[in-house]
């Protein structure tokens, strides 16, 4: 198994941070590379004039492996809402058509539809939270149902709130079967989870990389399948072109739209500081292998959930939800200030949604759960 990875970050040992799922930590040489990159925007007249390409392309490639893809089809953005909005300009949902949401998902993928929805006259269609867990037969009903057609699903393939997976790899099949089109918020999965999008072969799938891939603020990477890559990008931009070239003259050379997805990179996609500091973070994730970083968080969860419901916590199903993520509910609902209480003895989670999700990455060890458990009892006990 991969052992912890608390030595390539700056945590200290009294601190169990179980709270990957809200932002990472940055191991010490993402901060690194922040600080070189912060240095060279200091001396802008020593930037080697092929920098910003080779950036570009080393982050691309690292985002692609994450995934399955092929780096050229991978677009350099800075949010899933980025992504999303791109996506809603690229592919509109035929009116009279149904787009699949998730109740209670997060925003990213869901607020681009409903803004569409009265002016495209489709619907947005929020798929209720099961009862019993089971998101994938869920989502799986929903496409079956009759009435109106699905023409997407824009969905997460771990909800946030409560860790449950959605099973792409069944779901993606029954959409197609229907002429539906798939868009997924890989948040929550990107790197930890497995992902291929030549198997999955979604329409669009998005991640940043501030939470799990260990990655700053403001990067964030869009797949567009081959097929929607004749779309006009979110913005317009000289890279997104075939020929505009501040060295060259003509300035507009060639005005037709760059072949690939690099036609939808964003504006200022130039970021000296970001593009290295996620590029770092991603090739670390990479190199300990999705599989190796699953199984570790797969036996700290496994440990959390034997310790958590021996002192009386709700826990979903292990089947049914990622196995980086657990999330605990309460009998009479969550006790008021919990998370608050937590970090003030050094045990940190986020309460969302009624529940308290906590997410342990690779720099967490057996002492960080024992630290939250030993934590979550004292302040259970107290509200109780």
């Amino acid at each position: 198994m991969l052992p912890s990875q608390r030595h390539l970050f700056d945590i200290p040992r009294e601190v169990a941070y179980l709270n990957a799922a809200a932002w990472s930590p940055l191991p010490l040489a993402v901060q690194e590379a922040g600080r070189a990159g912060v240095a060279r925007k200091g001396r802008p007249w020593d930037l080697d004039p092929g920098l910003g390409a080779f950036q570009h392309e080393r982050c691309r490639a690292a985002a692609a492996a994450l995934i399955g893809a092929a780096a050229e089809d991978v677009a350099l953005i800075s949010s899933v809402s980025y992504g999303v909005a791109t996506a809603g300009k690229i592919f509109a949902p035929p009116a009279g058509t149904r787009v699949l949401v998730l109740q209670d998902d997060h925003s990213s993928p869901v607020l681009e539809w409903m803004a569409r929805a009265a002016s495209q006259g489709f619907t947005v269609d929020a798929v209720q939270r099961p009862a019993d867990g089971d998101w994938t037969a869920a989502v799986a009903e929903a496409i079956a149902r009759p009435g109106a057609p699905v023409s997407l699903a824009s969905i997460s393939n771990v909800h946030w709130s409560d860790g449950g997976v959605i099973d792409l790899l069944r779901i993606a099949p029954l959409l197609r079967a229907k002429g539906a089109a798939l868009l997924v918020d890989a948040t929550h999965g990107a790197g930890v989870m497995p992902i291929d999008v030549k198997a999955i072969d979604p329409d669009f799938l998005i991640f940043p990389t501030y939470k799990w891939v260990l990655g700053p603020y403001g990067r964030a990477f869009l797949y567009v399948a081959r097929r929607r890559q004749d779309g006009v990008p979110l913005e317009q931009t000289p890279f997104g072109r075939k020929s505009v070239s501040s060295e060259r003259v003509p300035y507009f050379a060639d005005l037709d739209y760059a072949p690939t997805a690099r036609r939808f990179d964003m504006g200022e996609r130039d970021h000296f500081i970001g593009l290295d500091m996620a590029a770092t973070g991603m090739e670390m994730m990479a190199g300990w292998g999705q599989a190796a970083i699953a199984e570790r968080c797969a036996m700290l969860t496994g440990l959390l959930e034997e310790r958590l419901a021996a002192a009386g916590a709700l826990l979903p199903r292990r089947s049914l939800r990622a196995p980086h993520i657990l999330c605990v509910s309460f009998r009479g609902g969550m006790p008021a200030g919990l998370a608050d209480q937590l970090a003030r003895l050094g045990a940190y989670a986020a309460p969302r949604l009624g529940r308290l999700r906590i997410s342990p990455h690779v720099y967490n060890d057996e002492e960080d759960v024992e630290r939250f458990v030993a934590s979550f009892a004292q302040v259970v006990r107290q509200a109780a």
